[in-house]
């Protein structure tokens, strides 16, 4: 008897049919076609519990998670990803996906650590420090709009004043150590963005950037409060 299964054998072709529609076991592999009627597998379901600490509370509702902490209150949304979140007990957070292949089940492991970074914003804060190197035309940093905004002169001897906003949530100030600024905040996506913002806006264009090292760079990055 042949299989109305193309390449597939009829044993193997009512194996198939086994193992995509019987009672398999959670983390079984059943058997699908893609686009190019090969043969692949599906991770029925895989599933990873984020614990927060207990001065940490988590909730989650239409797959956007909500985390508060001793510095604030944070909010991530994942309605772009194929997944489940379901808030186990009081500090945990439970992550399921199903039916994935190799990129959604890359996407279980994102979601939790985005999920820590969270948890981590909310305990201990991110903090960023930058340095302004030059070889001859010393680097001016200047703060404006309550360490919202940061202005920039006499790059490589230009007249022009570069201006920088940081995103919501960010503070920025002079350090103790001569030419360096640091970056605060609680959301470690906005910290390093705006960190990232000050770097791009005195880049050295049209010059061997070999030779030509003038700008501001990321020096360390830690968090506010001492991590216990």
């Amino acid at each position: 008897m042949t299989s109305h299964l193309p390449g597939v054998s009829h044993a193997h072709a009512h194996k198939v049919r086994l193992l995509s529609f019987s009672n398999v076991p959670c983390g079984g592999t059943p058997f699908c076609w893609n686009s190019k009627r090969t043969l692949i597998m599906k991770t029925i379901l895989s599933s990873k519990v984020v614990t927060a600490p207990k001065n940490v509370t988590l909730s989650a509702k239409n797959r956007i998670v909500t985390v508060k902490g001793p510095r604030g209150e944070l909010t991530k949304s994942f309605r772009h990803l194929s997944c489940e979140l379901t808030k186990v007990g009081r500090n945990k957070l439970r992550v399921d996906v199903w039916f994935a292949k190799r990129k959604q089940l890359a996407c279980l492991q994102t979601i939790c650590s985005h999920v820590n970074n969270l948890i981590k914003g909310v305990q201990f804060g991110y903090k960023y420090r930058m340095r302004a190197v030059y070889a001859h035309f010393p680097i001016n940093i200047n703060m404006s709009d309550e360490n919202k905004t940061v202005e920039i002169r006499n790059f490589l001897g230009e007249k022009y004043t570069r201006v920088v906003k940081m995103l919501d949530g960010v503070t920025c100030k002079h350090a103790t150590v001569k030419d360096e600024i640091e970056l605060f905040g609680n959301d470690i996506e906005k910290v390093s963005l705006s960190a990232a913002l000050i770097h791009q806006a005195v880049l050295v264009k049209r010059k061997d950037i070999r030779k030509f090292l003038d700008g501001i760079y990321v020096s360390e990055k830690t968090t506010i409060d001492p991590v216990v």
